[in-house]
């Protein structure tokens, strides 16, 4: 043995099989030389009764003198109890973020959520995830790298909002799966982005025009008998576009829809005399269990957004959604003075934060009601003075 030095370790010349030539110094260290000519810097050591070799760097790219140093680092590391070797095999082989994603659908997903929920986290992986942090092992992960993810979407905030929903659902996974240190979720305090409320819902005379435009459809035949029936259901229903694509006949009863599976479960809609009649108007199928048919025999129909997209531009309302309809039977409900707790119910909340954006539009009922109160009671407490003998004047 000598010394590994530039000169010595470039004198070395390649054999019919790899060997070692080690440091006459440092006990461990040496340089492999390969069949090839290929030289690297190698420490050699025992642990758990194995001996383990562990590559420190490629001679060119590290000089002898700084392997040297590392070796010597990393023999003391050894001294200590570590396994250098053994770490960095199971650092290359930590599972990355792409393993996270396959297992979070498989595992968890698939298993748990709607298929619906599946198909869009399956796109937002393939799409924003996978490309971005796919390669990053999951305990490299860091805020600063969820961050920049959802900054890159920013001119797409609703999307950004739901992916970083997303990552975070599939890091607290990952803690639970034990692929991560526990209470390190990286999607931790980023502020989402500000979304404006897209609710929409029809007036009177809205409900007017949009009631002639599904009656020319029909009387011309631009639009089925089923097209037309599954939007006048949304919209005396409060159904979800899903709820009334797949209702199948076996769920209609005389009061009540009673769809065995929904966006939050087993639903039981109540069917009032009108919603009732637009069922019993509707042809005949026998073939078929769906309400709303679709082109092919068996089948509902699967595709509802062109046909609306026709009639709310006949409608003039271009900026009209679907989901706008169950909007409008929610607004309609409150505005009349139906509890909020009921509305939820009936549109099968879950959550009653979420009846609770219609809760503004209470106002009205309460305050007629408030003023018919007040009414019979004037002409006593006013001495026959009422607002029908006097001049209104704003009180501030």
């Amino acid at each position: 043995m000598t010394k590994l030095t530039k000169r010595f370790v470039e004198g070395l010349t390649a054999e019919g099989k790899d060997f070692i030539a080690f440091d006459s110094e440092v006990n461990g260290f040496g340089v492999r030389v390969m069949p090839s000519g290929r030289k690297s810097y190698i420490i050699q050591y025992r642990s758990g009764g194995r001996t383990r070799r562990m590559v420190i760097g490629r001679h060119g790219t590290v000089t002898s003198e700084e392997a040297r140093k590392e070796a010597v680092r990393r023999l003391g590391e050894v001294a200590r109890g570590d396994d250098p070797s053994k770490d960095r095999g199971d650092r290359r082989r930590a599972p990355t973020v792409a393993y996270l994603c396959d297992r979070f659908i498989e595992d968890y997903a698939e298993p748990k959520l709607k298929p619906r929920t599946v198909v869009t986290y399956r796109s937002q992986i393939k799409n924003y995830v996978k490309p971005r942090l796919g390669s990053f092992k999951i305990e490299d992960v860091r805020r600063a790298d969820i961050a920049a993810l959802h900054h890159s979407l920013r001119d797409r905030p609703y999307q950004a909002n739901r992916v970083l929903m997303l990552l975070s659902r599939m890091f607290n996974m990952a803690e639970l799966w034990g692929l991560r240190t526990e209470s390190t979720n990286p999607c931790r305090m980023i502020p989402k982005n500000r979304e404006r409320s897209r609710e929409r819902f029809l007036s009177q005379t809205e409900l007017l025009r949009l009631g002639e435009v599904f009656q020319h459809a029909l009387a011309t035949g631009q639009e089925t008998p089923h097209v037309i029936a599954a939007f006048q259901l949304l919209l005396l229903t409060g159904c979800r576009l899903g709820e009334v694509q797949t209702l199948q006949w076996d769920f209609v009863t005389i009061t009540h829809l009673e769809l065995p599976d929904s966006k939050t479960g087993k639903r039981r809609i109540p069917l009032s005399p009108d919603a009732r009649m637009i069922l019993e108007n509707l042809p005949d199928t026998p073939d078929n269990p769906y309400v709303i048919v679709g082109k092919h025999p068996g089948t509902h129909i699967t595709d509802l957004e062109r046909p609306w997209r026709r009639l709310r531009e006949a409608a003039g309302m271009p900026e009209l959604r679907i989901h706008d309809l169950r909007h409008t039977f929610a607004s309609i409900a409150v505005m009349n003075g139906v509890d909020l707790l009921m509305v939820g119910k009936i549109l099968g909340h879950s959550n009653y934060q979420t009846t609770m954006r219609y809760a503004h539009l209470a106002d009205a009922p309460v305050r007629a009601a408030a003023d018919k109160v007040a009414g019979l009671m004037a002409g006593a407490v006013m001495g026959g003075t009422t607002r029908s003998n006097t001049k209104l004047r704003l009180v501030r």
